[in-house]
């Protein structure tokens, strides 16, 4: 580890400390800063040290909605503006970084195995909005809070499946294809989905939530897709920055949901939490399962199980957003980016430690 990332660490583990000492002296309000400033800290420094880098980024997002939730009305406008404006422009950001990584070469996979694209589109618009409509059915929760886990549902695959499905070693080309597949049915399916399983919940309007799809994801994926098809010997360095203006875009939306609708969160946090995590849990092994049901490969039914465990919680927050239900449709997808990082992290260090007795090894579309 780099001696910057040691004393960032030391530094976080000192303002950790502070922050316990503080509270166990029942002074709060003082222990609050010293507990942002340690999982800040801890975050960048975790980043030096290999073994632990993949936590860098939950334990930033514990970070940022820790300081949402103690200083809520900074991230609530500012001179007037309220900044919860910023969702849709970030959310298009992102989605651009995730472009500029495509190129028509990822839809190839649909030709090459039209079975595993199949089974894990199919799984993972089947087993994921289904979950969320029963979790959301028997949680108790208000109409809109409720609607917010089918919304996480019914979205489409999140681009963190990619890296989770590297990190597993499972099929990379598969997992590209099937993020790409699913962004681009998202404008129809998810609207339709959301109509069909949350509009007992809440009020719907269905070609609203398909421009809303369609101006936040495929409009910027495909201008980053061509742009790297003119320019990619010129765009390495985007490549290369994309991911970090990503995180901090992430973190941001996480801070403004969270502090909108940090009263609801104050009400519900606990019980919403463990939902959420059960619907992420069910969703990586009902998709694991669904693949081996369909006979497919251990290798591609880990990468199946992955991208339909994963949800794109952005768009969801997005979508909130469009609603103008961010502060309660917005809860479930802001806990649930966070959680299927964690849980995904775990998942593929636990996958990359079994051999897979079936498969050659190669990242390829069986």
């Amino acid at each position: 580890m780099k001696p910057v990332f040691k004393i960032v660490l030391v530094i976080g583990i000192a303002c950790m400390l502070a922050a316990l000492t503080l509270y166990l002296l029942n002074r709060s309000t003082d222990a609050e800063p010293f507990l942002i400033a340690s999982l800040l800290s801890i975050a960048i420094g975790i980043r030096g040290a290999s073994a632990l880098k993949g936590f860098a980024y939950p334990v930033m997002i514990f970070g940022v909605v820790s300081t949402a939730m103690i200083f809520p009305h900074y991230f609530l406008e500012i001179n007037g503006y309220k900044l919860s404006g910023l969702i849709t422009p970030l959310i298009q950001l992102i989605m651009f970084g995730m472009g500029i990584t495509m190129s028509y070469r990822d839809f190839i996979g649909v030709f090459k195995s039209p079975k595993g694209v199949l089974v894990g589109v199919s799984s993972h618009f089947i087993i994921m909005p289904l979950l969320g409509f029963g979790l959301a059915t028997i949680s108790g929760f208000t109409p809109e809070i409720a609607a917010g886990m089918i919304l996480i549902g019914c979205a489409p695959n999140a681009v963190a499946a990619n890296v989770i499905s590297y990190l597993a070693k499972a099929n990379l080309a598969l997992s590209i294809t099937l993020t790409s597949i699913a962004t681009l049915l998202a404008p129809f399916l998810t609207p339709l989905l959301m109509k069909l399983l949350g509009g007992s919940f809440i009020e719907i309007n269905v070609l609203d939530m398909m421009w809303d799809i369609m101006k936040m994801v495929i409009l910027p994926v495909t201008l980053a897709m061509v742009v790297n098809e003119l320019l990619k010997d010129k765009m390495k360095w985007i490549n290369a920055v994309m991911p970090i203006v990503s995180m901090f875009g992430i973190a941001f939306i996480i801070i403004i949901v969270t502090a909108v609708g940090r009263e609801s969160l104050l009400k519900v946090g606990p019980l919403l939490i463990l939902l959420v995590l059960i619907h992420n849990l069910m969703g990586y092994t009902l998709g694991y399962w669904f693949a081996r049901l369909f006979k497919m490969s251990e290798k591609d039914s880990r990468t199946i199980a992955i991208n339909v465990g994963m949800q794109n919680a952005g768009l969801s927050k997005g979508l909130a957003y469009g609603m103008g239900k961010l502060g309660t449709v917005g809860l479930a997808p802001m806990i649930y980016g966070p959680m299927m990082n964690i849980t995904g992290s775990i998942l593929a260090s636990y996958w990359k430690g079994k051999p897979i007795a079936d498969s050659d090894g190669k990242d390829e579309i069986n």
